[in-house]
């Protein structure tokens, strides 16, 4: 029997982020639920990811003079219309039969950045086309096979990508015991892999274990390996999955046009820090050289406000995005990222602050 996903296609009622998961398991197949909502070992860090936000408070301004919020802001000379963009997210047709271009629509309609994976169920081109006037990014796994990372960039460079994202924090695929006890497998192609392998005659992903598939994934990756990017596709660089202040450095010295702080979600390394609460000490290092985005654990407009002001220039949301394809396609994503952004804007206005540079340099505190 053929995978069967979501063809729903609407807006959803959210009440809050967090219900959407329960929504979204009564109805999705057990082991592509387990692979999008799983995270490592005892999934610690993935449940400290949001718990840590609580850590820190924002005190309530008045007497400000403020009817309104302005979530407007720019990433190098990209406008946006919100700070909250799409975390880049692999096989998104688990979640929707459109995959990523329903993902790329929904993104695009709410005036954010799509990031397509390497792992997507959707070709590049395709994702690009379908949201042709939006900024959209490209995530890339490395592999050991360099032909294949030079393939695969020429076509995020084509597909108009505005920036390469490379992710160093997955290496190699966290203990997740729930793809274990599922025996989950990956029910769909991978045409990003099968353009490639259409070459070399190797397959095309298609019913392939997450073993095998990080398995051709590069584990040795080194600072040269950024400028190597920027050479091959004259784009700028964000390196994602930096979790301290010292690999930002090192980030930066090797030409990285963008840091992004996160430990994906709590899949990798278990036992590791909330990305939260590693965030400010690496802002102080990245000192405004280069833009800070921030991902891991975010459910809540305070969320968001609380990273920016704790040093993140935009903030990536990734279960959320897929939660909301689920159930609604291009019109759910779209309803993920209103209700954040209405949460912001009433946490906003009650901070006494008007714009995301005045969230930027609000000071939280801790008691």
């Amino acid at each position: 029997m053929s995978y069967q996903a979501s063809k729903e296609e609407h807006p959803i009622e959210i009440v809050n982020i967090a219900s959407l998961e329960k929504a979204v398991k009564e109805r999705m197949e057990a082991g592509a639920f387990g692979y999008i909502r799983g995270g490592a070992e005892d999934e610690w860090t993935m449940t400290e990811n949001t718990h840590s936000f609580n850590k820190k408070q924002i005190v309530p301004r008045v007497l400000r003079g403020i009817d309104s919020a302005d979530l407007s802001t720019k990433l190098w000379d990209i406008e946006l219309k919100t700070p909250i963009i799409q975390a880049p997210s692999a096989a998104q047709g688990l979640a929707h039969e459109n995959g990523e271009v329903d993902t790329a629509k929904g993104v695009a309609e709410v005036g954010s950045i799509f990031s397509i994976s390497t792992y997507a169920n959707t070709t590049i081109e395709d994702a690009a086309a379908a949201a042709p006037d939006a900024p959209q990014f490209f995530q890339l796994y490395m592999s050991k096979d360099d032909k294949f990372n030079e393939f695969i960039l020429e076509k995020a460079v084509k597909a108009g990508a505005k920036a390469i994202i490379l992710t160093v924090d997955s290496t190699l695929g966290g203990y997740r015991e729930e793809d274990i006890i599922n025996k989950f497998q990956f029910p769909l192609p991978m045409p990003n892999l099968a353009a490639y392998s259409a070459q070399t005659e190797s397959g095309d992903g298609e019913g392939k274990g997450i073993a095998e598939i990080y398995a051709a994934a590069k584990q040795a990756i080194v600072p040269e390996d950024i400028q190597k990017i920027k050479e091959l596709t004259s784009l700028p660089v964000f390196v994602k999955g930096i979790q301290s202040s010292e690999d930002a450095e090192v980030a930066i010295a090797a030409g990285a046009d963008g840091i992004w702080v996160s430990n994906h979600g709590g899949r990798q390394l278990d036992g590791a820090p909330a990305s939260f609460d590693l965030l400010p000490s690496i802002a102080e290092v990245v000192n405004k050289r280069v833009p800070i985005v921030f991902d891991s654990g975010i459910r809540r407009g305070e969320h968001v406000f609380k990273a920016l002001a704790s040093g993140a220039d935009l903030v990536a949301i990734g279960r959320p995005v897929i939660y909301g394809l689920n159930l609604g396609g291009a019109e759910g994503v779209k309803s993920v990222f209103d209700h954040l952004n209405k949460e912001l804007s009433i946490t906003m206005q009650l901070a006494g602050t008007k714009t995301i540079e005045e969230v930027k340099n609000t000071k939280l505190v801790s008691f």
